[in-house]
């Protein structure tokens, strides 16, 4: 690595079910490939965690899905209406013109940005098991080491610091590409809604608008009717 003569392997394919009956596509690396990304994560990742936003979870030092439940579960007491967020096929959209130039604001060992730009631009096996011979511009393994800190990357210019300068009275809880978003009205989840979808957009993103809904947390004192009244997030159901 230090030579720069180390190139990535092609990835393999593994289909796993998913709760809706159909199957997601995992890209794991070799062996000798996951030892060079932890090598490149562990380099980086102690200048730019901190970077983070502190409601980011997923995939980071000290930080937990339970940390993300227990926040959830608290702010659902205080903020009556939810917008569970979904993104649209993030890990295998992920434009790298965008995740590169997010990399190299906060990247600074040149060394690792040739490799991020390589484990990119490494093919992934269609599921015939045949490689393209077209070099993608678009997404990232979902089974790699170093994805979860460049999603966590990407994500916190697209949305969390986006969000904490644009809507500073609305909280949220992100693990990865799971995000649950807390309003007080119905019209302010409306309206925050509407503006993510054009903000995502911008970021070659769309959502996923068969999930992506509007919950209204109902309880004790909360009379009013609302269609959707759960929500999922990170395996646990809210409810009344």
């Amino acid at each position: 690595m230090s030579s720069g003569c180390y190139f990535p392997k092609p990835y393999k394919i593994v289909m796993i079910p998913k709760s809706n009956g159909k199957l997601r596509q995992l890209s794991i690396p070799t062996v000798e490939d996951r030892i060079a990304q932890m090598v490149a994560k562990l380099t980086i990742e102690p200048t730019i965690d901190p970077i983070f936003h502190p409601d980011s979870y997923g995939y980071r030092p000290n930080k937990s899905a339970h940390q993300a439940l227990a926040k959830t579960r608290q702010r659902c007491w205080r903020y009556a209406w939810v917008l569970d967020l979904d993104i649209q096929g993030f890990f295998d959209n992920l434009d790298h013109t965008l995740l590169m130039k997010a990399v190299k604001h906060y990247v600074k060992e040149k060394w690792v940005i040739l490799y991020i730009e390589r484990w990119m631009k490494t093919p992934i096996p269609n599921p015939d098991k045949t490689l393209s011979p077209t070099v993608p511009t678009k997404g990232i393994a979902q089974g790699g080491v170093i994805s979860p800190l460049l999603a966590n990357i990407f994500l916190h210019i697209a949305l969390d610091n986006w969000l904490r300068k644009e809507f500073p009275h609305n909280p949220f809880e992100r693990y990865a590409d799971d995000m649950i978003l807390h309003t007080q009205t119905e019209e302010e989840a409306k309206n925050l809604l509407q503006s993510i979808s054009q903000r995502l957009k911008k970021c070659n993103l769309t959502l996923n608008l068969e999930k992506t809904r509007i919950v209204y947390c109902k309880k004790d004192g909360r009379k009013d009717d609302y269609p959707h009244i759960q929500f999922d997030f990170l395996g646990y159901t809210f409810r009344p």
